[in-house]
């Protein structure tokens, strides 16, 4: 039997030269570039996710999302790294629990409390002695006194008390609910990061071409 064989690809004469050690290094390069400016697009689009995810209010949080090249070592493939160093986004990609004892602040529906400022809270109505637990429908709840010297502290809670309510107004000694003490909180994964990251692979395959078309390669 008498077989024919062909070449075809690297293993065409004349593309022999794709293992050219000064070509090896021109295509990784173009990659790096490619996967320099696709990360870039990838961190845009995953800014704008986190935006529709959160409500956004310091622009240090999508700032905090950024991109990496890691390139340091010519044996291995550049790698891209996507994310963020604050460490409780992860939570919100995979949802999970948070277990131990937790106040969560009982303010309006939709408003948030930072942390510092429920501290601070909490810190001033302690140093007037206005804070005590009580046990109501299976819950411990965190109440105050509605009195003069905590008028600051419980300013947003009066507020959500009447929208609770539907009271027009909080009278001074009435008691109002501060916090609720839990022993876990659950959360569900609501900012998608690996479905952004896959979703503009193609992108980023795109950027990595139009780099080594631009240098012929």
């Amino acid at each position: 039997m008498k077989l024919s064989l062909t070449t075809s690809g690297l293993l065409d004469p004349k593309q022999l030269d794709s293992w050219v050690p000064e070509k090896r290094r021109a295509i990784r390069k173009a990659v790096e570039a490619g996967m320099k400016t696709g990360g870039k697009e990838i961190v845009d689009a995953a800014r704008n996710k986190m935006q529709s995810a959160f409500k956004v209010r310091k622009a240090g949080f999508l700032n905090s999302m950024r991109h990496k090249l890691y390139a340091g070592s010519p044996e291995k493939f550049p790698a891209l790294l996507i994310g963020s160093k604050i460490p409780w986004l992860g939570i919100h990609v995979r949802g999970g629990t948070i277990s131990g004892k937790m106040l969560i602040p009982l303010t309006e529906e939709g408003r948030r409390m930072g942390r510092k400022a429920f501290q601070r809270v909490i810190d001033g109505l302690m140093r007037s002695g206005n804070a005590f637990f009580i046990h109501k429908n299976g819950k411990v709840i965190l109440m105050a006194e509605n009195i003069k010297e905590n008028a600051a502290e419980l300013r947003r809670f009066k507020r959500a008390e009447r929208v609770r309510t539907g009271a027009k107004s909080i009278k001074r000694g009435q008691e109002i609910p501060i916090a609720v003490l839990v022993s876990s909180v659950i959360l569900s994964g609501r900012f998608d990061l690996p479905g952004v990251v896959q979703a503009n692979l193609p992108m980023l395959s795109t950027s990595i071409l139009k780099q080594l078309s631009a240098n012929g390669l």
